[in-house]
């Protein structure tokens, strides 16, 4: 039986080999951080419900196919998933007012074609490609607090409770990480626009 002290990357290895209590502990470990998380972002309890399960579906699925490697620890995946999931819901609710069309008002005059170009699709590619060889360069625990702040959208408080580590210490680490992350850029003099 799984306990508070197993590690979750080992109750994660117990899940994959086949223990239902393995996934039931982890959920039971991480479910009050996810959804509270969750709900900051949706602020719908019924919502934020639907997400949260969607979430562990995702999960197990992932862990089914054996396609979930262990670079990072289990929690900050996880929110990673639930990001991407509050996003997609942003993405899809997202309502275009309507506007009929008179004389005097065409619709053309409103519309206007923000997308990038594939030349700048490309650019903009790159540049975030550039960017992530460049993070991968910090110290590991500047480049994790670096990751979940700026990719996975954390506060400060979020990151301090997932890392174990005060706010201060995570606040000093995310300003090493951009400090090292300057002199990294002007090192090897690189010009990361689009």
């Amino acid at each position: 039986m799984a306990d508070l002290h197993t590690p979750d990357a080992l109750l994660v290895k117990n899940y994959v080999d086949g223990s239902e209590a393995a996934l039931a502990t982890l959920i039971k470990r991480h479910e009050s951080k996810i959804y509270g998380f969750i709900y900051s972002k949706i602020a719908d309890r019924d919502i934020s419900n639907d997400i949260f399960q969607d979430t562990f579906i995702k999960v197990i699925k992932t862990l089914k196919s054996n396609s979930y490697n262990e670079e990072g620890k289990f929690l900050p995946w996880v929110m990673r998933i639930s990001h991407n999931l509050i996003v997609d819901h942003f993405r899809k609710t997202k309502k275009m007012p309507m506007y009929r069309e008179t004389e005097e008002f065409s619709i053309f005059s409103i519309m206007s074609d923000d997308s990038l170009t594939i030349e700048g699709k490309m650019i903009v590619d790159q540049v975030e490609l550039d960017l992530k060889k460049l993070i991968e360069e910090l110290p590991d625990d500047q480049k994790e607090v670096l990751v979940m702040r700026m990719y996975q959208d954390m506060s400060f408080k979020e990151i301090s409770e997932i890392t174990g580590v005060s706010i201060n210490t995570a606040l000093g680490r995310m300003r090493y990480a951009l400090m090292n992350l300057r002199k990294i850029i002007d090192k090897h003099q690189i010009i990361l626009t689009n």
